[in-house]
């Protein structure tokens, strides 16, 4: 049987560029010119996905339906609301989709309204994850984040009468940023009640503005231990609250609400990424697109938007599923691993890192503590096995 299918479009569009940010996104300044191109703009970029996805077809034609499509960026609800409609019928078009389809967009809280989240639950979607990353104006500032802190709450209950499931998103470890603010954003968040949550550490890539801010001292790197305290913080409070963690930052309100495209990635599935920079992987293989949004729809022109690819080796494939399938809640099957690798087990448990219990009954499941040293774990479980 072939694992399940997935479909992910990213969509390279921003308003404004975050001093943080270091994906592959792009405002219409720094498009410039090539911004009329086809594909490369918001007006024609739906059109250029579709044909993507023919290419995809045309190579997995027999792929079973489609599971789950997510649609981030960027900011996808910069296109028109229709427009990510039409995407999503090309997609059932082409394979069909599950019963039990899960259809998510990405959002920022200015960038949509009841009517266009109207038109996305009437067309299929069934799921927004909106990023609200702070309720306190001093850290959004920091990041560059442009939205009014009240209009999450306006965008959430807007997601909520259209029908649709709604994930907020939170950013921890902003320069600056107190752990009593941090506490206000979670406090804000748990207020508003979604059903998945979602907090990740920030993180001060090369090459942004942030990064610049902090080498000339304008901006104090947060430390290990405030980053920890932070985590620690966001746990309790969301565990008390009824939430439970599923992966290492990510909290759902119920089994059912968690985000299962994402489930998709950390459990190895297909899936098929569409757009520029999308990285794709199916039976074992990684490819990914050319990243900037013009060369990607030349290349999609002329039938080749792909810039690399590779294959797994059976070592890969190992030391990726033991990468990815200690940060889930169900934890990792001890099978999985090595000789080695099982007897460094014991260690891990001794260390208050793996739980003792899971761990009897065969499966590597972290701590609390053992959350915040994942790549500790990770590296000695593969380490032992390598010895």
């Amino acid at each position: 049987m072939r694992p399940p299918f997935g479909i992910y479009l990213h969509v390279p569009f921003c308003t404004v560029r975050c001093g943080y940010c270091d994906f592959n996104t792009y405002t219409a300044t720094e498009l410039g010119p090539v911004g009329g191109a086809k594909g490369a703009s918001v007006a024609t970029f739906v059109d250029a996905a579709i044909g993507e996805l023919d290419l995809a077809h045309a190579t997995l034609p027999d792929a079973p339906p489609v599971s789950t499509v997510f649609v981030g960026g960027g900011t996808p609800t910069l296109l028109p609301p229709e427009d990510l409609v039409r995407f999503l019928a090309a997609v059932r078009d082409r394979w069909g989709l599950a019963d039990d389809v899960e259809v998510t967009t990405e959002a920022n809280p200015d960038s949509v309204t009841e009517e266009s989240l109207r038109v996305l639950a009437d067309g299929g979607f069934t799921r927004v994850s909106i990023g609200m990353q702070s309720a306190v104006p001093q850290v959004l500032a920091t990041l560059d984040r442009t939205h009014d802190p009240a209009n999450v709450a306006r965008a959430l209950a807007a997601a909520r009468a259209a029908g649709l499931a709604v994930s907020l998103d939170l950013i921890y470890g902003t320069p600056g940023e107190s752990l009593e603010q941090w506490r206000t954003s979670l406090e804000t968040a748990l207020a508003l009640e979604p059903d998945h949550l979602s907090a990740y550490a920030l993180t001060v890539e090369d090459g942004t503005k942030m990064a610049a801010r902090v080498r000339r001292g304008e901006l104090p790197m947060p430390t290990g231990d405030d980053e920890a305290d932070k985590y620690e913080l966001a746990d309790e409070l969301l565990a008390g609250a009824g939430y439970g963690w599923y992966e290492i930052s990510n909290w759902a309100r119920t089994p059912t609400d968690r985000c299962r495209h994402n489930e998709a990635y950390w459990r190895s599935h297909d899936w098929w990424g569409i757009g520029p920079g999308a990285h794709s992987h199916v039976d074992g293989a990684r490819w990914w697109n050319r990243k900037h949004p013009a060369t990607w729809a030349k290349g999609l022109a002329d039938g080749h938007p792909e810039a690399e690819r590779e294959e797994l080796t059976p070592e890969q494939r190992s030391d990726e599923a033991i990468l990815l399938g200690v940060r889930l809640r169900e934890g990792l099957p001890t099978d999985l691993l090595t000789a080695d690798g099982r007897q460094a087990v014991a260690g891990l448990v001794a260390d208050g890192l793996v739980d003792g219990r899971a761990a009897i009954g065969g499966r590597v499941v972290l701590t609390r503590r053992g959350r915040l040293l994942a790549d500790t774990v990770v590296h000695r479980l593969i380490a032992s096995g390598r010895a």
